[in-house]
């Protein structure tokens, strides 16, 4: 597995201040999601107006860098440690072993950090290194209830709606979404699959890295 350093990656950076990121308070919370395909945006978009949600952030960059400890501690035990830049915002997130049924369930704790570099290198210091990098342009829509993100993924449009599981459920079916389009895979799960079904030589989710490497 390649690894990253910050300092040799450019963000573009929202040009009007953004709300903050997380849906939940910061700390500890329980995220419940699923994702799904977009066949397309524009569609969704009408439907998200219809069904009365407000658009919270426009399309913005969100890089993603994913740590482990030597032996993928980590990932062995299901659990997650990442540093995010969205925006102008930086929030490290650590999400325990999650549960899936119908939606992914699981432990989320984060917060957000003053300065990404930084944190990189006290996360070096105490033994992690970056094991994966994925790349998004995400929106943000609510109805006050519940979110629905809107990704522009180097390998497709995915979208995912948070909130109660019942809510979840029947945003999904007011957006036309069938539950046998639930997806409950991390995105790291979808890039890996991606390149498995397209033979792609790409080591990460970025758009340089996909378009580099092509299929």
């Amino acid at each position: 597995m390649q690894y990253f350093l910050l300092n040799q990656i450019s963000f573009r950076i929202s040009q009007r201040p953004l709300r903050p990121l997380r849906f939940k308070i910061f700390g500890m919370a329980k995220e419940v999601e699923i994702k799904f395909r977009i066949a397309d945006v524009r569609a969704l978009t009408r439907a998200l107006r219809r069904e009365g949600f407000k658009q919270i952030t426009r399309s913005t960059n969100e890089m993603n860098v994913l740590y482990d400890l030597p032996g993928q501690k980590l990932r062995k035990r299901g659990e997650l440690l990442r540093l995010r830049h969205y925006g102008d915002e930086w929030i490290l997130t650590n999400k325990a072993k999650g549960t899936s049924g119908r939606h992914k369930v699981r432990v989320e704790r984060e917060t957000r950090v003053e300065d990404g570099e930084r944190m990189d290198e006290i996360l070096r210091a105490l033994g992690f290194a970056p094991t994966f990098r994925y790349e998004k342009y995400r929106a943000e829509w609510s109805d006050g209830k519940g979110h629905v993100v809107v990704d522009r993924t180097p390998i497709g449009n995915v979208g995912e709606i948070e909130g109660a599981a019942r809510w979840i459920d029947r945003t999904a079916r007011a957006l036309g979404i069938a539950r046998t389009d639930y997806i409950t895979q991390t995105y790291a799960g979808l890039f890996f699959e991606w390149k498995r079904r397209t033979g792609s030589s790409a080591m990460e989710m970025t758009f340089r890295a996909v378009r580099r490497k092509g299929i």
